[in-house]
């Protein structure tokens, strides 16, 4: 008898349900597994991919990202090592040493002659022997104790014989309404604006140094006198710096009131300019530059893009933090950051060259004519090179390539834009100490004592001096002195570059 032939069984058919039914679960058990396979070697992936992204980010430092210097961690600062070379630290034979000169007689104010008592050979009495020409000067330059001057200006008040009116005398022109002078009130500007100091410090500072005490209310006074006697040299630099034909730009992070904003700088060779804007975009970017028509010099930030590529430079330093980053990942975006960093150094001998005067651009711009066909093939093995951060970064730079060679047609140009970031530098400690402004007119000062203390510098003239001629002329409704360089400044910088 076959098996299908087999009479029904109860206890058969109950054991092929069974069957089916455990066969069913496994089916399902086995779909089930094949899902967690799936969802878990997906998730091994992410972690994976989790782990190499912040593990790249704990490798970003100063070398190798934007990042400034004094976020690289405890030990981690990138340095090159080197081998001891024996040497003593601080300056080497040869070495140009920085003397302070002495001043001419007519400028001393007391003059100390010292006559040797007896002779250093035998010890004979000198007192009666005649001195010698030429003596060894050693000039000592003390600070005398500072010491405030107080004016008090009486305004009395007569009553008119005539119509009995009482009038009062008014303040004669010239003298400030507050309670401070115009350098007390400039002194403040500085030391809050220049050395970032705290509104307390300042007022400790004030009393310490010139026994003059002032309440962190009357710092604020003085900040705003001094912020309106700026205003108008302020707008006279931006607009004299959207017109040059070369300029720099770069913003950091600020806060106003709390909230995020973006403190921005355009600079010159002899003139920066400051704007604190609630925009990191195109927005920031026009406000500061206007109709800015020359070369740009800056890093690769979308908020330039309006900008020609032609008529941009983009910042080398940048560049080469890329290419060392790309120069740590492994396999084949390795072999390309290396090739991509010898370019580089390469080009920057040239450079150097070119400043110093040893090799002539035209020269250098045939060197430079080999090296960029080098450099872009570099950059297209990096966009398929398998690692997709290194790819995309690749492409980025690609995007820009044109604007990476500006600098080698056009001379005053630099490859780098280290003289805006050196300008915002300073202005970033004073935010970390600060916390940012708390109001608009706050943001105001910052603005025009950076643009102020920062062009004065870079023409080397006196910050205070400048800053008191200033609110000196704001109090007589004149023209404040003007920020802008002069011609022998322009030219003396133009030296300076040649000689760098």
């Amino acid at each position: 008898m076959l098996p299908d032939e087999l009479p029904d069984c109860p206890r058969c058919i109950e054991l092929e349900k069974i069957v089916a039914a455990q066969a069913k679960v496994i089916e399902e058990q086995a779909l089930l597994i094949q899902e967690l396979r799936a969802e878990h070697a997906k998730a091994i992936e992410r972690l994976t991919a989790r782990v190499e992204e912040l593990e790249s980010k704990i490798d970003l430092n100063s070398s190798n990202s934007s990042k400034p210097p004094s976020s690289d961690l405890p030990g981690r600062h990138p340095t090159t090592k080197k081998e001891p070379s024996g040497r003593k630290p601080g300056g080497q034979p040869g070495h140009a040493g920085h003397h302070r000169p002495l001043l001419p007689l007519e400028k001393v104010d007391q003059i100390v002659p010292v006559d040797p008592d007896r002779c250093g050979g035998c010890g004979k009495n000198l007192s009666q022997v005649a001195r010698l020409p030429d003596p060894s000067r050693h000039q000592v330059t003390e600070i005398p104790e500072p010491k405030t001057v107080t004016t008090e200006f009486q305004l009395f008040r007569k009553c008119c014989d005539g119509c009995g009116a009482i009038t009062c005398a008014v303040l004669p022109e010239g003298v400030p309404t507050c309670s401070y002078g115009l350098r007390a009130q400039s002194l403040v500007g500085v030391f809050t604006g220049a050395y970032h100091m705290s509104k307390r410090a300042t007022s400790q500072a004030m009393e310490d140094l010139y026994n003059l005490p002032m309440s962190p209310g009357s710092v604020v006074a003085c900040q705003e006198a001094v912020s309106a006697a700026l205003a108008q040299p302020v707008e006279e630099a931006r607009d004299f710096v959207q017109k040059q034909p070369v300029a720099g730009a770069d913003e950091t992070s600020w806060r106003e009131r709390r909230q995020k904003a973006w403190l921005w700088v355009a600079t010159t060779p002899l003139v920066a300019v400051f704007l604190i804007h609630a925009r990191r975009g195109k927005e920031g970017a026009r406000a500061l530059l206007g109709k800015f028509a020359g070369i740009l010099g800056s890093d690769r930030w979308s908020a330039y893009n309006e900008w020609a590529l032609k008529r941009r430079q983009v910042c080398w330093s940048h560049l080469i933090r890329d290419f060392t980053w790309i120069s740590e990942h492994k396999g084949e975006a390795n072999r390309i950051g290396t090739a991509l960093l010898e370019e580089a150094d390469h080009l920057f001998e040239w450079w150097y060259r070119v400043r110093d005067g040893t090799l002539k651009r035209a020269s250098f711009q045939v060197y430079v004519s080999s090296m960029r066909p080098r450099v872009e093939s570099l950059l297209q093995e990096g966009t398929i090179c398998g690692n997709t951060k290194v790819e995309s970064r690749c492409r980025g730079i690609l995007e820009r390539f044109e604007a990476m060679w500006t600098f080698v047609r056009v001379e005053d140009v630099e490859p780098t834009n280290n003289a805006s970031e050196r300008a915002l530098r300073s202005a970033v400690l004073w935010r970390k100490g600060s916390f940012g402004t708390h109001s608009p007119e706050g943001s105001r000062f910052v603005e025009r004592i950076l643009t102020a203390t920062t062009s004065c510098r870079l023409q080397e003239r006196n910050v205070v001096s400048y800053i008191t001629e200033a609110c000196q002329s704001h109090l007589h409704g004149l023209p404040a002195p003007s920020l802008l360089p002069a011609a022998t400044a322009q030219a003396t910088v133009r030296v300076r570059r040649n000689a760098a």
